[in-house]
């Protein structure tokens, strides 16, 4: 039997986009030990806007099992890996809905 998925909404207060950008990657780093969170499937929207995500990781496709860990919208190549500890592979599409925007998803 398939586990089911869930989404926490977790309010954070930034100064812009690029910084809660930051704040979720650090959050996603922090939770890294926990098998069951999605950290490639990472969103997040403004309060008032939450209908509007934006992804915080790429989380492209790689090679087998693998998913690109750097940040959504990088300039270049995916396979460069950097650390950030982003893209486990998630199940199903990994893809929330009503994304709107990132790393070519």
């Amino acid at each position: 039997m398939s586990r089911e998925r869930f989404v926490v909404h977790l309010p954070v207060a930034a100064d812009d986009l690029v910084a809660a950008q930051g704040l979720a990657r650090a959050i996603t780093r922090a939770l890294g030990f926990l098998s069951d969170v999605d950290r490639g499937g990472t969103t997040l929207s403004r309060e008032d806007a939450q209908s509007v995500r934006h992804w915080v990781y790429c989380d492209r496709p790689l090679t087998p099992g693998r998913r690109c860990t750097r940040p959504a919208d990088h300039p270049d190549d995916c396979a460069r890996p950097t650390g950030d500890g982003g893209g486990r592979t998630p199940p199903g599409t990994g893809q929330p809905a009503g994304s709107s925007s990132g790393g070519g998803r």
